[in-house]
């Protein structure tokens, strides 16, 4: 699904449209009015709300529909992180103040200078911060909050988020929609190689 403006941003950004793939070490930037989501070969389902910027880090294929490892760098903006079938230790994700394990999972994640918020809406995950302060989130709306204040990053937990990627859904449906990658875009079959395809829908 892509709404609006959402580019690839290499020296020169270009748009992308449905059907599109996303490669390894490739970031994806949207617009201010804009959104996206990206079903992975392994159907994880990636939803970017608006001036939202991710990069695909690392991929290494199992096989044709899962990983063995998969890094993804959500740098500012919000999104819904959705695990495929991949086994749950091959997902890594970071923002630039905490990182995310996820254990089949569903999850809110809000990027800002300064702050992140990660809230749970489906299993289980563990947010640490750069200097390993992790919190368990065990339970739907368990929230962890990671801060930085003159370099020196904190990390709270709650179960009353401040925020959850709702609205995003609420303006575009099908911007929380859940597919497989099989339905999301069925001519398509990537390789089995070390790189990471994901599909714009």
């Amino acid at each position: 699904m892509i709404q609006n403006e959402v580019a690839r941003v290499a020296a020169s950004t270009t748009p992308i449209n449905v059907g599109d793939s996303m490669l390894r070490d490739e970031t994806v930037r949207t617009g201010a009015g804009s959104a996206a989501r990206f079903v992975m070969a392994d159907s994880t389902n990636l939803s970017l709300g608006p001036s939202a910027t991710l990069k695909l880090d690392r991929t290494v294929f199992n096989d044709e529909h899962s990983y063995r490892d998969v890094a993804i760098r959500m740098t500012t903006g919000a999104f819904r992180f959705v695990t495929g079938h991949s086994d749950k230790t091959a997902y890594k994700i970071t923002t630039p103040l905490a990182t995310i394990g996820v254990r089949g999972t569903t999850l809110d994640i809000l990027s800002q200078r300064g702050r992140s918020v990660v809230v749970l809406q489906d299993g289980a995950a563990s947010v640490c911060t750069k200097s390993s302060q992790c919190v368990q989130l065990t339970q739907p709306g368990d929230t962890a909050i990671v801060t930085s204040t003159g370099g020196k990053a904190g990390i709270t937990k709650s179960n009353t988020p401040p925020w959850t990627f709702a609205a995003n859904c609420a303006a575009n449906a099908g911007l929380c929609a859940v597919d497989q990658y099989a339905a999301a875009w069925p001519t398509i079959t990537p390789a089995v190689q070390d790189d990471g395809v994901l599909c714009g829908r």
